[in-house]
């Protein structure tokens, strides 16, 4: 199961921090690699699945994007 899927429970609750993002973008990376394999090997239909999650990964890391405020740079010397 995706490291993004919540409960609606839990949602609100849970805290995002680095290293939840990390394998969230590696759970991506192996998502994408079994989408492109299976696409390859002329199933297209046995991945729809894999992209659904992946969506659903990308949205997650949309939402946090827009909510976290930008962080201003130091000038560089």
């Amino acid at each position: 199961m995706s490291v993004a899927f919540v409960p609606e429970r839990l949602r609100g609750a849970a805290e995002v921090n680095q290293d939840t993002l990390q394998r969230l973008l590696e759970e991506n990376d192996q998502l994408i690699r079994c989408i492109v394999e299976y696409q390859n090997k002329g199933r297209a239909t046995d991945c729809v699945q894999y992209q659904h999650i992946l969506h659903r990964n990308l949205i997650y890391l949309a939402t946090i994007a827009d909510a976290t405020p930008p962080r201003t740079q130091k000038p560089v010397d």
